[in-house]
């Protein structure tokens, strides 16, 4: 890498901290810490959803679904598409207004108010453990795409070196300086791929000839996925858009519930086609890449498949661009990693700790993200696999917490026991089946089995206590 990819690279990420650092001398309450004053406009929000929700995590992971499955990989963010448009007219409605009138902070105060402080809890404790799963997952994204450009630099050292970034950064600056580097960051990850990463390597890999020469005919056809990996993405990512804290954060955080709602609207339209496609197709190029020996030192048995997309772009993109996309993909991995950060240290001060209306509340915001942080780095130094560590991570979050939610949401009489149970018991019963890595009927996630055991408990004892009266 030259000394001016280095340049821009250095001069992009010192921006996001000075970002960080000018927020920080404006934030003056929790509100502004954790929810941006709630007065944020619609493109600002819908920016910066898809910037999280895809973020640097997806950015990788679907390269590498492009490089083992081609296009069909670019199904796994139509469910995105779905679960924005869902919650922007089934969940936002219900929430966004009760939100500015409640003061609320976090997703689970809006369960204590449905249900009760024991629901908040778990809910909280449910939301924090898998958050901090999300944000090591973008730590590790980090550092595939820093070693994979920096030769010299080992895995290890750059979980390190990414770690200390993207927590120093969102300790400082709290939401509105999230969102607002959000849009910033989204706008040159997409500028950076399609300006200079798609045409550059297309060029480079001998355009569409190439390809059809290379690759077996299901890398471009979109039917080459089964229904297990259909319905397990489904149920994996279209519930999150109704139980994420990043997502109500930034329903908290919009100026009214229209606004709210175009922000939802516009993130799904750029989860799908857009980030869907020109992530699997880069993720295509770098197979192409790799097949035709364009990668040096780079063999089908040495290279995994999410850093198949970063080796590319070191190898094809010349002097200065290298630098624009580097930065274009931190921008995109900072944009989650700052998030999810947010939402976990926002679940355990408000939910757990109870802390959020305390004289020092700022400064414990700020300590706990910084606690965080460091957990979610040592999380990742044992990992290897992002998209792997995402899903589990969403995983655990949907299974445990999408009932209760959908009875908020729909039910006339709902039940806190019934909920506190279903939740207590869908997380366990997925946690328990990933640990075990035990072969499941179907080939289905554990998530789908978590969501069927936490389904029948709430009806089993919300059945009995309707009986009964209560």
């Amino acid at each position: 890498m030259s000394w001016i990819d280095l340049s821009i690279f250095c001069v992009y990420l010192l921006a996001m901290l000075g970002v960080g650092v000018y927020f920080m001398r404006h934030n003056k309450t929790t509100d502004d810490y954790y929810v941006g004053g709630r007065q944020l406009k619609s493109f600002h929000i819908g920016l910066s959803v898809v910037a999280t929700d895809v973020g640097g995590g997806f950015s990788i992971g679907l390269g590498g679904l492009g490089f083992t499955m081609g296009l069909s990989g670019s199904w796994l963010l139509f469910t995105g598409l779905l679960g924005a448009w869902l919650s922007g007219v089934l969940l936002i409605p219900r929430v966004a207004d009760l939100a500015r009138k409640k003061g609320f902070l976090s997703f689970p105060q809006f369960l204590e108010y449905i249900f009760d402080k024991r629901v908040a809890m778990i809910a909280g404790i449910i939301s924090a453990i898998g958050y901090l799963g999300f944000t090591s997952s973008q730590i590790l994204a980090g550092a595939k795409l820093a070693s994979s450009t920096f030769p010299s630099l080992t895995l290890t050292n750059a979980l390190l070196a990414m770690g200390v970034i993207a927590v120093t950064y969102t300790v400082l600056g709290g939401l509105k300086a999230v969102i607002y580097t959000d849009t910033i960051q989204w706008i040159v990850l997409m500028a950076g791929l399609i300006l200079v990463g798609l045409p550059f390597a297309y060029v480079k890999i001998g355009g569409i000839e190439a390809i059809k020469q290379t690759l077996a005919p299901s890398f471009l056809s979109l039917r080459s996925v089964s229904w297990q990996q259909i319905t397990n993405w489904m149920f994996t990512i279209i519930p999150i858009w109704f139980i994420g804290m990043t997502l109500y954060q930034r329903i908290y955080a919009s100026k009214d519930t229209k606004t709210a709602q175009r922000g939802w609207f516009i993130a799904g339209l750029f989860e799908y086609p857009v980030m869907a496609f020109i992530g699997v197709i880069l993720g295509m190029f770098a197979r192409v890449a790799l097949e035709n020996g364009m990668l040096p030192g780079y063999n089908s048995t040495n290279l995994d498949a999410e850093m198949g997309l970063p080796v590319l772009l070191r190898t094809v993109l010349p002097v200065g661009f290298l630098g624009i996309v580097l930065s274009a993909y931190f921008s995109a991995i900072m944009s989650t990693a700052d998030s999810c950060l947010m939402a976990s240290s926002g679940n355990i001060l408000t939910d757990v700790l109870k802390k959020h209306n305390s004289k020092h509340s700022l400064r414990y915001s700020q300590l706990l993200t910084l606690l965080v942080g460091i957990v979610a780095l040592f999380l990742a130094l044992k990992m290897n696999s992002v998209l792997t560590l995402m899903l589990h991570s969403y995983s655990f979050m949907v299974s445990g917490m999408i009932v209760p939610v959908m009875a908020a949401l729909f039910s006339k009489r709902p039940d806190p026991v019934a909920a506190l149970v279903s939740m207590i018991v869908g997380g366990s019963v997925t946690l328990i089946l990933i640990i075990s890595n035990v072969s499941l009927p179907f080939e289905l996630d554990a998530n789908i089995y978590g969501i069927g055991f936490s389904l029948i408990i709430y009806l089993i004892i919300s059945g009995i206590n309707k009986k009964a009266g209560r």
